[in-house]
């Protein structure tokens, strides 16, 4: 029973000190058709999704045991790029919807279990409606509209509802709404490979136009992950981000040294850390911008403890693809652990001067004893 025990504490030991980073693989590319508020125009959106952010949502769990848990599959943060593009194309929320609605409704439908991630989900180019609808709304949340998810319990079925500034101008039927806190939402159909003539913000499936829908808010919605899209309606280059740690093992409130170098080798890129305390949800720990060769440095003063996992991001712009460095762990010893360590150590030192002295005055007796 001894031997398994050395050799996980070996490995422990291996892993803190020599921390296995992954390199990155090829991105993911999907494109897509779309029509802004010049409806004579067609756009072809290509949107790049980093490998290891592809990886990062495939590692998450997939259960849910309740419809109101959907809306933790929404991930807005993921999309801005994308919906800064579609914004691009669009003069009123009215239009960007639809622009969305465009993109999901290009995707093949295929009843899907369990529930995905929007990433993943475009990534296999492939989904239903539950799948679509997580899709659009990420892609409108991320573009500032406020929108809720709609589930249709009888139907099976899933769409969203999309709160806009003025009553849908562009919908061919009479303009569908539910009542939810105080706003009105118009239903958007996620579903239907009709992109250019599918379902518009405001039109209603008439199998769903007297169906009562639960809704399902979006407070609960990712806030944040550990790197984003890449979108662009021309062709995007690869990009490269790296990524060091020094040191790798530290004290609680001191500095860790976060620096990299970027690829293109361009000044004034904007480059984003994230990081996972102890596995805990990503959040932005911090920025820099990359000097005139692309290196970048960020003194990052360290307030955690324990194993803490951290990655940089690029967003890309409209000649390259962004890029998502390898993630580096760090393990940070807490000041109660260095502060115990120098009680024990003093409190050792005590005894250790007690004892001497206490030996020192044992001998003074028996030598008074003696004489």
């Amino acid at each position: 029973m001894k031997k398994p025990r050395i050799l996980f504490t070996v490995a422990l030991i291996f892993m803190v000190f020599f921390p296995i980073n992954f390199v990155n693989a090829d991105d993911y590319q999907v494109e897509f058709l779309l029509r802004g508020t010049n409806l004579d125009v067609t756009y072809d959106l290509k949107i790049v999704f980093p490998e290891n952010l592809f990886e990062y949502y495939a590692d998450k769990s997939h259960s849910i045991t309740s419809t109101n848990e959907f809306s933790g599959f929404v991930t807005p943060y993921v999309f801005e790029p994308v919906a800064n593009r579609v914004w691009e194309i669009n003069n009123n929320d009215e239009d960007f919807a639809n622009s969305v609605l465009m993109i999901v409704h290009q995707m093949n439908y295929e009843e899907t279990t369990p529930v995905k991630y929007p990433v993943e989900i475009m990534i296999d180019g492939k989904g239903d409606c539950d799948l679509f609808s997580i899709i659009a709304a990420s892609i409108m949340k991320a573009g500032g509209l406020d929108v809720i998810l709609l589930y249709y319990e009888e139907q099976t079925h899933m769409n969203i509802g999309v709160a806009l500034s003025s009553s849908p101008q562009d919908a061919r039927d009479s303009a569908y709404h539910v009542s939810y806190d105080n706003s009105q939402y118009y239903i958007a159909e996620c579903t239907g490979e009709n992109w250019i003539d599918g379902w518009r913000v405001g039109e209603c499936p008439p199998e769903l136009k007297d169906v009562n829908a639960e809704v399902i808010s979006l407070e609960n919605s990712e806030q944040v992950a550990p790197g984003q899209t890449s979108a662009s309606f021309a062709s995007l280059e690869a990009s490269i981000l790296s990524l060091d740690i020094t040191p790798v093992v530290s004290f609680q409130n001191t500095d860790l040294n976060l620096r990299g170098q970027l690829s293109p080798s361009n000044e004034n890129h904007n480059i984003t850390f994230y990081a996972s305390i102890n596995n805990s949800p990503w959040t932005v720990i911090g920025s820099t911008s990359t000097k005139p060769n692309g290196y970048f440095q960020y003194l990052l003063k360290n307030e955690f403890s324990g194993i803490i996992s951290i990655r940089a991001s690029w967003s890309g712009d409209n000649q390259y693809a962004g890029s998502v460095s390898a993630t580096k762990n760090v393990t940070i010893i807490p000041l109660i652990a260095v502060e115990l360590t120098i009680l024990v150590i003093l409190l050792g030192v005590a005894g250790i001067i007690l004892i001497v002295i206490t030996k020192r005055s044992q001998n003074k007796e028996i030598q008074t004893e003696y004489w």
